[in-house]
């Protein structure tokens, strides 16, 4: 599946570290950058741009905050062409601070949007977009959309200076009808955008989303090392690079990141799939019901979990 213009972007710190508040350490992040150097792939994400007000430093890690200095110590001589991006939710953009471009180790502002806040997220585009940054808007938690408020929202972003519109499938809800469905709504109402995707493994489909994504022309993928991310985590990045043929790529610097940080790193950290995740995703829920039961003593009574979603739906 070769396609020249199909670019890859992992986003293992930055969703991996929903599960640890962000608090990998330098030395983790550092080899995973250059395993990613080394791997061809075109973006890694380091994290969030996030306000300390909402988000205290006492709780969370430097990925939380992705300040330009601290990226520039752990990139720092290394040689490397992988474009370095951050996420910023746009309905928390009060305190952010961008330099320009040019005076920033980052290339790339990633806004994170529900579709009722499109409006903070053009916005922020436009400030980001000025600065001279690559730019895209995702629109978290789709498959909770209304179509027609889809609709006027894409008809808004369509109007935009970004580059790439991102389907996310936050709750891992879709199955490959429903990506062929939406990745083609907004194909009609985004001419000349890039779309991106990024799939979470609720319901293990992940990776054949992301491929059903790819073949209706979706250039820029999302994956992470081993999978990690929030709850279920996100279509594994190794496989992406196996099924995409770019003959760019070489897997050895990311099998060996795995094997030498991953798997030690699962004795402390949970991802992946397990079924209070596939409950939440069958439910189109979001997934933090499941994360506050693995959490707690009754991590295992599933029949419990379902039945209390459920009501709660009800």
């Amino acid at each position: 599946m070769y396609r020249p213009e199909i670019k890859v972007l992992d986003c293992t710190i930055r969703d991996g570290g929903l599960i640890n508040n962000h608090y990998f350490t330098d030395e983790f992040v550092r080899a995973v950058y250059r395993a990613l150097s080394e791997a061809g792939i075109d973006y890694m994400e380091m994290g969030y741009r996030s306000s300390r007000t909402y988000a205290p430093p006492e709780q969370y890690g430097a990925w939380k905050y992705c300040d330009d200095d601290k990226i520039r110590q752990i990139i720092d001589g290394i040689e490397s062409d992988v474009k370095l991006s951050v996420m910023v939710d746009a309905h928390r953009v009060l305190e952010q601070q961008f330099a320009p471009v040019d005076e920033s180790p980052f290339d790339m502002i990633r806004i994170a949007t529900y579709v009722k806040d499109v409006d903070k997220a053009i916005v922020l585009q436009k400030r980001v977009h000025d600065l001279g940054y690559e730019t895209t808007i995702n629109i978290m938690a789709i498959s909770t959309e209304n179509e027609f408020d889809l609709v006027e929202a894409l008809d808004q972003i369509a109007a935009t200076t970004t580059g790439t519109v991102y389907v996310v499938d936050s709750f891992g809800y879709f199955f490959s009808e429903q990506i062929h469905y939406i990745v083609e709504l907004f194909k009609r109402h985004l001419p000349g955008k890039r779309l991106g995707i990024h799939c979470h493994n609720n319901q293990q489909l992940a990776f054949a989303n992301t491929i059903e994504a790819i073949r209706k022309d979706c250039n820029l993928v999302d994956g992470s090392l081993f999978g990690i991310g929030r709850g279920a985590g996100n279509c594994p990045l190794e496989l992406i690079m196996g099924f995409l043929k770019n003959p760019k790529f070489n897997i050895e610097p990311v099998l060996k990141v795995i094997q030498d940080y991953m798997i030690p790193m699962r004795q402390d950290l949970e991802w992946g799939y397990l079924i209070p995740y596939a409950i939440t995703g069958i439910l189109n829920q979001h997934p933090r019901s499941a994360i506050a039961l693995r959490e707690g003593p009754d991590r295992d009574k599933y029949v419990e979990f379902y039945n209390q979603i459920r009501d709660h739906m009800d």
